[in-house]
């Protein structure tokens, strides 16, 4: 496909996606709200939410289809809390300040080029389309390749809904197949705004796209154990968060580090879960069924698959390996030669022995500055001295506390996050956002500023307590 026929194709579906938000441009906040509902009903219902998420494991090979239908309900029906809360207003008057004089009013940021990965086709162009919506702006969708039947098959339901409620289809359009890196990076052009969440390629040239972005960072959660913690309670957790939907998502546990007076017991905490502790030479047969040895790169064989699948292409012969839920392999190093600290995508967790939690505190930040930094990273603990140290030291955007990872970071009904599957890494990971990606980030705000009376502080007032420390 030529250049020029890129760029037509594209121009195309941008060109349809204004003229759809033409057509809405007077909705009100009850109406926007109605998008949203009808995307979310369009992966909700139980009949879809099953067939998106067997057609995204049989074309994807990436994850476990159970796991995946409760990711499409729940993450949906999380979000559609946040989003139809009284207080997310994002059309109209959304804030007035008297006593500033100040008026806020929210409009759309444009067409939204919304890059969604393979590991959930379903779930992520539910997600960001329901953000966009929420401020009446169109949204295109650039699935991966893998992922583009997925996708699809939601953007027919989608379309079945906004019939529904007479709203115009191509307010949720995807690019055509097949789909192209060629087609996805000429869309980043194009559009008004970006958010991608997938291959750190893709984030890195939407970053770089010279269009307004939210995108988000690589995981590579790490979660430290201490002595003071409820281990059979941190491994519970943690097993919740490695195992489900086979590591596909980017809050999943990738590492354990455990303090060294409890670090047996953990083990065995974690064995009464289902994890198999690998011996030295297990450890490489893993890391050989995982990593190319000649480029490095990770074998999509091993990549989000079942612990069976894991085991069998790693060639184990133990009995309890070929049962195990998920692997764990003790580690010490850091870096490209220990390929087992990075992020995995997999149904393994490196195993960290050290003696205290500063010690815990710096292996954290080593792994992190390797691969993650900025995202994420977990503690479990009942010390609160160490709640607030960790909240200080570590340069991550969310820290959980006592918490199923995978879960907690992306929103969960026992915490205060918002629901999403696209999580920002601020400016450790080189995002624009360090937020949990929203409806906010979609939203132009136009301020209207009216005069108030005047406040002139006083020169004592805002220098005095510089003068009586060092003079005038």
């Amino acid at each position: 496909m030529s250049e020029r026929d890129v760029q037509g194709i594209v121009a195309e579906l941008v060109r349809k996606a204004r003229g759809a938000m033409e057509q809405i441009k007077d909705y009100s906040q009850e109406q926007a709200n109605e998008l949203v509902q009808a995307v979310a009903w369009a992966i909700y219902r139980q009949d879809r939410a099953e067939e998106l998420a067997r057609i995204a494991v049989q074309d994807t090979g990436l994850g476990k289809y159970e796991d995946k239908v409760l990711k499409n309900r729940r993450k949906t029906f999380g979000a559609l809390r946040d989003l139809l809360d009284p207080q997310a207003k994002s059309v109209g008057i959304i804030k007035v300040d008297r006593k500033k004089g100040i008026l806020e009013i929210a409009k759309p940021v444009g067409v939204v080029a919304a890059v969604c990965p393979s590991t959930n086709p379903g779930a992520t162009p539910a997600n960001k389309s329901m953000f966009a919506l929420k401020s009446k702006n169109a949204v295109i969708l650039a699935p991966s390749p893998k992922g583009a039947t997925t996708c699809a098959k939601f953007l027919a339901y989608v379309h079945e809904e906004l019939a529904k409620i007479q709203a115009p289809q191509d307010l949720v359009q995807m690019l055509p197949a097949p789909v192209s890196k060629e087609l996805t990076y000429e869309l980043m052009k194009q559009a008004d705004m970006v958010t991608v969440t997938g291959s750190g390629k893709n984030v890195a040239t939407g970053q770089s796209c010279g269009t307004p972005n939210a995108c988000v960072s690589a995981g590579n959660v790490v979660s430290i154990v201490d002595r003071t913690a409820s281990l059979g309670d941190a491994a519970s957790r943690i097993t919740k968060s490695k195992t489900f939907d086979y590591a596909t998502s980017c809050s999943s546990d990738n590492a354990i580090v455990v303090e060294a007076g409890v670090y047996d017991q953990m083990i065995e905490e974690l064995k009464k879960q289902g994890a198999y502790l690998c011996n030295e030479q297990e450890k490489a047969q893993l890391q050989k069924a995982m990593w190319d040895e000649a480029t490095g790169k990770r074998k999509g064989a091993t990549t989000a698959k079942s612990a069976e699948v894991m085991a069998a292409a790693a060639g184990f012969t133990n009995p309890e390996a070929k049962q195990a839920s998920f692997f764990l392999v003790e580690e010490t190093g850091v870096g490209r030669s220990y390929p087992f600290s990075g992020e995995k995508l997999a149904l393994v967790a490196a195993l960290y022995k050290v003696k205290d939690f500063s010690d815990a505190l710096e292996i954290t930040k080593r792994i992190l500055n390797y691969v993650g930094r900025g995202h994420s990273c977990g503690l479990h603990t009942t010390d609160e001295s160490h709640i607030e140290r960790i909240g200080f030291e570590m340069d991550v955007c969310r820290i959980m506390i006592n918490q199923i990872q995978c879960f907690g970071n992306g929103g969960n009904f026992n915490n205060g996050m918002n629901f999403t599957l696209s999580m920002g890494g601020g400016t450790w990971a080189g995002n624009n956002i360090g937020d949990n990606l929203n409806y906010k980030h979609f939203m132009n705000i136009t301020k209207v500023s009216r005069t108030i009376p005047e406040v002139i502080p006083s020169e004592e007032k805002l220098f005095g307590s510089y003068w009586s420390k060092y003079g005038k």
